[in-house]
């Protein structure tokens, strides 16, 4: 085991009050300011420090999400099969191609092909099973989600993923379009505007890729983000486009946990701007 991933053990070991300050501290290279929070990564860790309510406690649940999605007017990923015993699979009629991910986590995905090795399956997912974002980090939300895997289906060409396109949404506004692509081989990460305009502004330890075109879907894709996040003060939408098509991704509560740093870091006061955050009532939430 390393020395940086046997400290961040070490950090998550912690109060989550403690770990999340020193998390920031690390990642953005920067005191944090969670009490009085201007900036967006500071207020993504007031919302994981204090935020309980039940809007947000469906949020990363994907079987959940997929639910909520199907109100706007986007395609859901048909998901074959959910539950907790991975040998199921074998007496199964699956596609030629699928994807396996847990129901409760985050970035976490195996590509099938044909009938699953059942004796490969459980070291793919060793440690799936864990809730590592709400134990570990904190994120609230994870802890509400169903322990569970599912499968779905591959979305785009298999072998070759699609742009995620990722939509950050202030009461019911698109303000941010995130474009990562290569998250599997050479992750590049590019922010635009809705009007597509592109920023010179990293985030997170990804290179910026060449500007490209606004997709076809660009308009179904706002209309689509600002559907599902209408109720939020804050939330990223996360949609895919495949051939003019528009499909849902997922709600995410918390990005990056709060903590891929803006560089420059007054985008991150700009985008903090754009978020109200709400008048929690001090019964029932874990305020620090």
């Amino acid at each position: 085991m390393g020395v940086r991933k046997t400290a961040l053990n070490a950090v998550y070991k912690m109060p989550v009050g403690i770990s999340r300050r020193v998390l920031f501290t690390y990642f953005n290279h920067r005191l944090p300011h969670f009490t009085h929070p201007i900036a967006f990564n500071d207020k993504v860790n007031w919302r994981i420090l204090n935020d309980r309510r039940p809007l947000l406690e469906w949020t990363c649940d994907k079987l959940a999400m997929k639910e909520h999605a199907r109100s706007a007017s986007v395609r859901v990923p048909q998901t074959i099969w959910s539950g907790t015993d991975l040998r199921v699979l074998t007496g199964m009629d699956l596609p030629d191609y699928w994807v396996l991910k847990p129901n409760h986590r985050s970035g976490l995905v195996h590509f099938g092909h044909g009938k699953p090795d059942i004796l490969r399956l459980p070291a793919i997912t060793a440690g799936w099973m864990r809730s590592d974002e709400a134990r570990d980090r904190g994120e609230w939300a994870y802890s509400r989600a169903r322990p569970m895997f599912l499968v779905e289906e591959v979305i785009g060409t298999p072998g070759a993923p699609p742009p995620d396109y990722k939509f950050f949404v202030f009461s019911g506004e698109p303000a941010i379009v995130q474009v990562d692509t290569g998250r599997h081989d050479r992750h590049m990460r590019r922010l635009y505007r809705p009007d597509w305009t592109p920023l010179d502004v990293r985030y997170g330890p990804y290179p910026l890729p060449p500007v490209t075109a606004p997709p076809a879907g660009l308009d179904r894709m706002l209309t689509a983000a600002k559907d599902l996040g209408s109720d939020f003060d804050c939330i990223r939408i996360d949609l895919y486009e495949i051939d003019g098509k528009v499909f849902f991704g997922e709600f995410t509560p918390y990005p990056c946990g709060g903590l891929d740093r803006f560089i420059p870091a007054s985008f991150d006061n700009e985008l903090g701007a754009r978020w109200k955050l709400p008048a929690l009532e001090m019964r029932g939430f874990a305020m620090r």
